[in-house]
Order: structure tokens, then sequence, then C-alpha cells
């Protein structure tokens, strides 16, 4: 009968004490998020601003030390663990144009921690509207891209990346399109395959994995969380046989999409 009584309280009191625990949980990650909000923007206007002013002077590419550790910085300053694996065939010094899946807000700021060169990205021209960011964006020498432009608009981003390339550039392209809702891997836009492919270099497929499960669209949550990346090997582009861009495509999204699944399911294996 103590048995019974006893399992009866426990029962009485998990129903009381879980969702409190959930609540008070719920509270500590609204107040965590407002306050790491804070002193991101804190850290990003005033440092990023320096940072354009500098490369008035500096040539961007002498700068890009500096550049690198801010990035990294907001990744620290949100409360980020972050971890970089690369393939063994992967090639810090070869100029390439970079596939990777779009999750949210920080991409960049990962990408661009992660890629061991000097990179700039492809982004939607309505970016370059935001008061601030957009400035900042256009002085970093990012390609503003409109969707829906047509053949006169890859033409003409086609050949800002091609200048980029010849510099020595590598160029980054979140191929989806748009961010995430559900922290798959969406179907992928022809545009960044067809431009490897008429420039003749090689396509670097690129994972982020734990960013969905640190901060998604539509949500200004930042939780605990630890981002991987993942630089997988390089892949020609030049001698594409006929009709081959269909199957390059479903390849890039497959290496990309393995390890992104491998992470979601870990973290539902977690809660569960």
């Amino acid at each position: 009968m103590d048995s019974i009584y006893v399992s009866r309280f426990t029962h009485h009191v998990s129903r009381f004490t879980l969702p409190l625990i959930n609540m008070l949980r719920g509270i500590y990650l609204v107040i965590r998020s407002a306050f790491l909000w804070f002193i991101s923007i804190i850290h990003f206007f005033p440092v990023c601003s320096f940072l354009v002013f500098l490369g008035i002077f500096i040539d961007p590419r002498r700068n890009d030390w500096p550049q690198r550790v801010f990035f990294r910085n907001i990744l620290r300053v949100a409360g980020v663990k972050f971890e970089v694996k690369y393939a063994p065939g992967f090639d810090r010094k070869r100029t390439s144009i970079f596939i990777c899946n779009h999750v949210n807000l920080f991409d960049a700021f990962v990408v661009y921690s992660a890629i061991p060169q000097f990179v700039r990205g492809l982004e939607l021209d309505s970016h370059f509207k935001i008061p601030a960011y957009g400035w900042m964006m256009k002085r970093f020498g990012n390609i503003p891209v409109s969707p829906g432009g047509g053949p006169s608009q890859f033409k003409k981003t086609l050949e800002r990346v091609r200048a980029y390339i010849q510099e020595g550039i590598s160029v980054i392209i979140f191929a989806e399109g748009s961010r995430t809702l559900d922290g798959q891997v969406g179907p992928f836009q022809k545009g960044g395959f067809l431009m490897a492919h008429h420039l003749g270099v090689p396509i670097v497929p690129m994972s982020i994995c734990g960013s969905f499960q640190f901060n998604r669209k539509g949500s200004w949550m930042l939780r605990p969380s630890k981002i991987t990346v993942y630089l997988h090997d390089p892949i020609e582009t030049k001698d594409l046989p006929k009709g081959g861009l269909e199957t390059l495509i479903q390849r890039v999204h497959q290496i990309i999409s393995k390890p992104v699944k491998a992470s979601l399911n870990l973290t539902q294996g977690q809660k569960d």
C-alpha cells in the first residue's frame, strides 16, 4: 500500500513540477536571447563600421584577418560553440565556388569563419536596402542578386563572379535561395552550378550543422548549440557531360544533406 501512495504522490508532484521547470526554462531562454542579441548588436555595428572604414584605405584582402576575427567573435558573443571539419581532398588555397545550405541570419558569420581563404558572397539585393547593414555589405563587396531576374540578371552576376574568380576571390552561394523552415536542405536552384560550369571552377559542397538548433527563420530565440561546418572534397565542373548538370546538382545536394540530416536526427533523439 505504501508503494501505491508513494507512486501517486510522485505522479502528482511531477504533474506540477515538470510544467514549472519548463516554464522557468522558457523564461531563462527568453532573457538569455534578449541579452545575447543586445550585446551582439552592440558589438556588430561599431566594429563593422570600423572595418569598412579601414577598407577604404587598405586592400580588403590585406584586411581579411581582422574581418575574420570579428565574424568569429560575433558567434562567440551569441553563445555559439564552433567547429570546422575539412575533407582530406579540400584545398585551402584553390579558388572555388562554395555551395552551402541556408539556415538563418548568422550564416554569413558562419561561412566566413569556416572558409580559410578570401571569399565574398551572392546576396539578395533587398538586403542592401537594410539601413547600415546593406551599406556595410556593399562595402565588403558582396554581389547583389534579384530573384527572377532572368537571363540578363544571370549574365550580369556571372561577370561579377568571373571578375572575382580571376582575382583569386572565392564565392559562396546559398543554392536554396532562401532560409530553411524545417532544418532540412531544400531544393537547389541551378544558377550557381551554371556559373561554376561556365567558369570552369570547382564546387566545394559545404554543410552547416547545428545552426537550425541555434536559431531559425521567424524566431529571435538563440538557443545553446554547437555549429559544425563540413567543407567537403571539391567537385570539378568544367568537363561535365551533356545533361550532367542535374546529376551534379543532385550529387552536391546529397553531400550537403547527409551531415545536416544526421545532426537533426541526433538532436531529435536527445529530445526523445
